[in-house]
């Protein structure tokens, strides 16, 4: 099994940043990909962001240009960093990842990201 435990939500202001990390219990260099998902109340689980083991990185189209997604092998972490957040960021953010050699994703408990306007 594989742990995957999400930081540094919290309750921001419209404007300001915030970064999210996600450490892996292994080591991440034999990813297909990890990735950032989010959930508000109502609404379905969403993809924000993902990265592969080469650095290829993806983004959903609402926070293209203000959030970015990164990893550091070394630490088993991967991060997003949060820019110029808007009240609409304000959901519960999961980690996801998906190894090589497993037929299924792992996922974190998740971090609250709240965005007051």
């Amino acid at each position: 099994q594989v742990q995957l435990v999400e930081s540094g939500g919290g309750l921001v202001q419209a404007g300001e940043s915030l970064r999210l990390s996600c450490a892996a219990s292994r080591d991440i260099f034999n990813i297909n990909a990890m990735g950032w998902f989010r959930q508000a109340p109502g609404n379905q689980r969403e993809l924000v962001a993902s990265i592969t083991s080469s650095g290829s990185t993806n983004y959903a189209g609402s926070v293209k240009g203000r959030f970015t997604i990164s990893k550091d092998n070394a630490k088993n972490t991967v991060y997003l960093q949060m820019n110029n957040l808007k009240p609409e960021a304000t959901a519960v953010y999961y980690c996801n990842a998906n190894f090589r050699g497993y037929g299924f994703d792992f996922w974190g408990r998740g971090t609250q990201v709240t965005v007051s306007s």
